[in-house]
């Protein structure tokens, strides 16, 4: 046996655990002050200590990888990359169910795809962690997942397997679905399926089995909202529909992200009353229809209003339907956001949102060694992305 497990580690060195130093001429924890000529020490899928190279030692036998700057792996807080796919073809567009727009039991974990090209591609750009799921289009088109970047099945990328319910107020609605029409006819359908889960909860506590209702999967996932079990992430853009979507949850008292949002600048008081978060649509979003007010500025002014936000990937309908978070915190960096709330915003913001902050979203002790290496300022058009660990395996190695 003795010899056959030496076997293993010889021949087999993955099944050993991962022994990394990344040193950087400045690491960005987001736990603390920049760390000039920082050492990150990786131990299996950890981090196992952060520092100045002054003051932290690299043990015999740890790889050593350098950068520039180095950074957590980014956290892209709202995506359907893995049910987009590359090609925009029906057999790789699994992000929208156009039979019902009522349909909050639909799993994105059914759907995802680890091998997908597109999910590969933000990989090699820094992006280890997703929110990622059924897209906006419909009142209720399913849930979403967070997950890894890596892995070859979804079993091995996941995090949290229904991490939120995706809703949709506005116009996208009505071009995908006969009903409903309008949006007051929207949030009446969206009600009336608050209340039958609130009728249904009731029965199902009913103490004789008998008289309990049969199992109703989309009524079980409105229930789980209702009791907080899972949070609704509701896409409104227009400051109409934001108001909508804080009506509808004061009214019924679950818990809330606000998603898209590109009008927010016209409500921040009635954002900020509500203790809702945002996750605010792609800066460089096409402006058209719902979006046509949307400003490379929203971003600041939500910082300014004390607003809770990390800025999203998101969906639109073109080739190939994802963008990058890294780019997109770049330009609201241009556009009146601090480099470090910019990357608060795809890092420990995007992490605290989605509640998996202990996880992932800044590079301390203890927590999964997602790391990022950049040959210069993450943000510069001419700076490349040029290795990426997630789990503490190294994933990319060529610089983008």
């Amino acid at each position: 046996m003795k010899i056959f497990l030496a076997f293993l580690v010889f021949v087999c060195p993955a099944f050993s655990p991962a022994q990394i130093a990344v040193k950087g001429e400045t690491v960005h924890t987001m736990a603390g002050a920049p760390i000039r000529n920082g050492v990150v020490l990786i131990k299996g899928t950890t981090i196992e200590r952060v520092g100045p190279e002054s003051e932290v030692a690299v043990p015999a036998g740890y790889r050593i990888m350098t950068a520039r700057v180095v950074t957590p792996g980014l956290v892209d807080a709202h995506t359907t990359v893995g049910l987009s796919g590359i090609y925009n073809v029906p057999h790789d567009q699994m992000q929208l169910e156009k039979s019902d727009p009522i349909q909050p039991h639909l799993r994105a974990m059914d759907a995802y795809n680890p091998r997908e090209d597109l999910v590969a591609w933000v990989r090699t750009l820094g992006v280890t962690t997703i929110n990622t799921g059924h897209g906006p289009g419909a009142l209720m088109s399913g849930t979403t997942m967070i997950a890894k970047t890596a892995g070859e099945t979804v079993h091995e990328a996941l995090v949290r397997p229904d991490a939120m319910v995706a809703f949709t107020l506005g116009s996208s609605v009505s071009r995908n679905f006969k009903s409903p029409g309008t949006r007051a006819k929207g949030m009446a359908m969206l009600r009336q399926e608050f209340l039958k889960a609130q009728e249904y909860m009731k029965k199902m506590q009913a103490r004789d089995p008998d008289k309990r209702p049969a199992r109703d999967l989309a009524l079980d996932m409105v229930a789980g909202i209702l009791r907080g079990e899972i949070t609704a992430l509701i896409t409104a853009q227009t400051a109409p529909e934001i108001m909508s979507a804080l009506r509808l949850q004061k009214e019924f008292g679950f818990r809330m992200v606000l998603d898209g949002a590109a009008e927010a600048y016209l409500v921040p008081g009635e954002i900020k009353a509500a203790g809702v978060p945002v996750i605010l649509h792609p800066t460089m979003v096409r402006t058209g229809d719902e979006t046509k007010n949307a400003s490379f500025t929203t971003a600041a002014k939500l910082r300014d209003a004390g607003i809770r936000f990390a800025i999203q990937s998101g969906y639109e309908g073109y080739v190939p339907k994802v963008r990058v978070v890294l780019f997109e915190a770049a330009v609201a960096a241009a556009n009146g956001l601090s480099f470090e709330d910019a990357l608060r915003s795809v890092t420990i913001d995007a992490a605290r949102i989605l509640g998996v902050e202990a996880r992932v979203g800044s590079l301390e002790r203890g927590k999964d060694a997602d790391v990022v290496l950049f040959d210069g300022d993450p943000f510069e058009y001419t700076t490349r992305t040029c290795a990426v660990i997630i789990n503490g395996a190294i994933v990319s190695e060529t610089c983008r």
